[in-house]
């Protein structure tokens, strides 16, 4: 009566292929995800070093955000470099809120 027709050779083999293809595909898939990953380091970059200091004069505005992107750091991070380098003297707060604070290098 009802039920599912069975399938000629043909249309049994192309099923296989194309199961076979998309496990390739997910293993491939799962190599990149792997080589992918890496890990951002929440160090904060040394203060006295000349390069950052260097860098960071050259950036109008100081964000943590631009910081972040710009040395590879977490925001969290780079929020704290900020404050670092405003307590020694290094960059000044321009503007701010409870959110962002924007900052720029003193000269």
């Amino acid at each position: 009566m009802g039920g599912k027709k069975k399938l000629s050779l043909k249309q049994m083999e192309r099923m296989q292929m194309r199961k076979a293809e998309g496990e390739k595909k997910k293993e491939k898939e799962k190599e990149k995800a792997v080589k992918e990953k890496r890990l951002t380091g929440i160090f904060v970059p040394d203060v006295k070093g000349e390069k950052i200091l260097d860098e960071l004069k050259k950036m109008r505005v100081l964000t943590p955000y631009a910081v972040a992107t710009r040395f590879n750091i977490r925001i969290s991070a780079a929020k704290d470099f900020l404050e670092q380098l405003e307590e020694d003297g290094l960059v000044q707060l321009v503007s701010g809120n409870h959110d962002i604070k924007i900052y720029k290098a003193v000269d």
